[in-house]
């Protein structure tokens, strides 16, 4: 997704949800290949002004995502101590959240939620990003994403939202 150029409208909690999605049939998601080191990914983060990225295979099929948190946060050394490989050999892949492990918001729910209801989502949820999927045909097709800093610049406010712990390395960590 790149960054609109156009100054985003302000919103309040009980704005419709929609208003603050980033809608991927007006914006087009940033992507980068599953093997790209995650020092580029994190590289093509800053120049996109995002912090996520849809992580892709050569065929252009989602293959999961990608956050800077992922690559700020202990996993790519863990890795790296599980496996031997350097930090430059360390690839998206190896560290993205699979497709099948997202979490989703369904457009059908987005519809007739309100802007806290997203902000409370994702709290709840203990992430910086919901992304959301469009489940109309039986397909599951993503078309939009939720950010906390596009809502918070949309509220006028900052969102703090601490992320949730998923694995008990990531819980031993977080007691360090």
């Amino acid at each position: 997704m790149r960054r609109a150029d156009a100054a985003e409208q302000r919103v309040t909690e009980d704005s419709p949800a929609l208003e603050v999605m980033t809608d991927l049939a007006l914006i087009d998601a940033v992507r980068v290949s599953s093997n790209v080191p995650i020092d580029a990914a994190l590289e093509q983060m800053k120049d996109s002004g995002v912090r996520l990225l849809f992580v892709a295979s050569s065929g252009d099929e989602l293959l999961g995502v990608i956050t800077s948190r992922d690559i700020e946060s202990e996993k790519p050394m863990r890795l790296q101590q599980e496996t031997g490989l350097t930090r430059a050999d360390v690839l998206a892949r190896d560290i993205m959240t699979p497709r099948d492990s997202l979490e989703v918001l369904k457009l059908e729910d987005v519809r007739r939620a309100r802007v806290g209801d997203i902000v409370a989502t994702l709290k709840n949820m203990g992430r910086q990003h919901a992304i959301v999927v469009d489940a109309a045909g039986g397909g599951m097709r993503v078309c939009g994403l939720f950010s906390t800093t596009r809502i918070g610049r949309q509220l006028g406010v900052v969102l703090e939202v601490a992320e949730t712990a998923r694995t008990f390395s990531e819980i031993e960590a977080a007691l360090r």
